[in-house]
């Protein structure tokens, strides 16, 4: 309470006395135009600007363009509470607690629109600010200026304000330098920006990841002190920042710069087997490679599968430690997937909607291996059946597996029922036949057997 009063007395400057560090760059330097800017976003923006609002493209959208990429989403900052925003937009609501936010819909498309906002303190009558014992924010609704909202976002690239009407770039904070320097740099001071929200430290590894930029040293020096910050951080937002960078078309790279910023203990299994396990490392490179190629081709990522990969060696170790402790196959591999996915939940909050695919694809991997009489027959249709058999091509092609499995199974699932007959393997080379129930009746001598015994 005492720092905060003599912050609130001491600590803020007034408007006048800050000097602004601010550079319009026009067209002809920068070079993107607003033909290259979604409909929707253009739309929004106009209409705040013809209401008497500012209204800017801004953060990551524009970072991407001037990067030549295509961005995944276009976001707007404007003067104009989240009321006023609302008022102008039928198709539009507001959301969140943290952050108040409007999303304005335009057909199949939705821009997210934030109002400026500051990094002021709470005083005694305003409750619209607060940050815990560590200094994380936890609620951060104080509006400001255009400036004040630069100064509080994480990263220089990301502060960076389009004008769709000047089709200027407003640059506070060097973005666009640090952008062609190929730097992420922390805006502020790195160590309070961590403590105000541990989750940027995870952002810089999957920002240096995505865009191959180096982190800036000064931004990079108290990772390894505030790593343990992590650890206050809602499991479900960790599970939004990480599924994040496996989806990013980088997920491999990703994983290698959390290893490398030291952030990789605990957050998955799969991060602490690359260090340990060479079998584990192959199959994870396996998978997160043959999903940035997915992403990156614009196919879809099923999360429920991409957990499954992830936490297939832990569930092995678990499942192994339970028989070897005199557990029954079958409940004893049912058993570890409850304690794996348990354990994960309570570091990163894999959602329960996934736990059914998740088990189905784990459960399906022993089925691949019969493939005599009427089995192979009966995978076949199980709704699983493409999900576990992808993940059955990851384990062959890391060598957890023989490829003459995945290739049988490759081959047969097309094959004619002619062909199909003859791949199936004899009865002592798949998996062991059901014993015949007999009947209590012996039969008699020279008699045929009863019907169905």
């Amino acid at each position: 309470m005492i720092a905060r009063l003599i912050q609130r007395v001491f600590g803020k400057k007034s408007a006048a006395a800050k000097k602004s560090r601010l550079q319009k760059i026009p067209l002809a330097q920068h070079g993107l135009s607003r033909e290259r800017v979604l409909p929707c976003a253009l739309k929004v923006t106009d209409t705040l600007q013809q209401g008497g609002f500012a209204a800017f493209l801004v953060g990551g959208a524009v970072r991407d363009l001037l990067l030549g990429k295509a961005p995944k989403d276009f976001d707007v900052a404007t003067n104009a509470t989240p009321e006023q925003v609302r008022a102008l937009f039928r198709r539009s609501r507001i959301i969140g607690r943290r952050f108040r936010l409007v999303h304005v819909m335009c057909g199949a498309d939705t821009i997210e629109v934030s109002t400026f906002r500051s990094n002021g303190l709470v005083t005694e009558d305003d409750d619209d600010r607060a940050t815990d014992a560590t200094g994380r924010i936890v609620r951060d609704n104080v509006f400001g200026s255009q400036e004040d909202d630069a100064e509080r976002r994480d990263f220089t690239v990301n502060a960076l304000y389009y004008d769709p009407t000047s089709q200027e770039i407003w640059d506070y904070r060097g973005g666009v330098a640090d952008i062609e320097r190929k730097t992420l740099r922390m805006i502020g001071d790195a160590a309070t920006r961590y403590r105000e929200d541990p989750v940027r430290m995870l952002r810089a590894a999957r920002f240096a990841a995505k865009l191959e930029f180096r982190i800036d040293e000064a931004t990079r020096a108290p990772v390894a002190e505030l790593a343990g910050l992590l650890e206050n951080v809602p499991p479900s937002r960790l599970f939004d920042e990480m599924l994040k960078l496996l989806l990013s078309g980088h997920a491999l790279r990703g994983v290698h710069q959390l290893r490398a910023e030291g952030l990789h203990h605990g957050m998955l299994p799969l991060l602490d087997t690359i260090l340990e396990q060479p079998e584990g490392e192959r199959f994870i490179t396996a998978a997160l490679h043959n999903t940035d190629l997915r992403v990156q081709a614009g196919k879809p990522v099923s999360p429920a599968f991409l957990f499954a990969t992830l936490l297939w060696h832990e569930l092995q170790s678990d499942y192994k430690a339970r028989v070897a402790a005199g557990g029954k196959p079958a409940p004893a591999l049912f058993e570890a997937m409850d304690a794996v996915l348990d354990r994960q939940r309570e570091r990163l909050a894999v959602p329960r909607r996934l736990d059914g695919m998740m088990k189905e694809i784990w459960s399906l991997q022993a089925r691949f291996e019969q493939r005599s009489g009427s089995r192979p027959y009966r995978l076949l249709p199980h709704p699983r059946f493409r999900a576990g058999y992808d993940f059955l091509l990851l384990r062959a092609q890391s060598g957890e597996v023989a490829q003459e499995l995945a290739d049988w199974w490759t081959i047969f699932q097309d094959a004619s029922e002619e062909t199909r007959a003859a791949m199936l393997l004899p009865e002592t080379q798949g998996a062991p036949r059901r014993r015949r129930r007999h009947s209590k009746k012996p039969l008699v001598a020279g008699a045929e057997p009863a019907a169905g015994t």
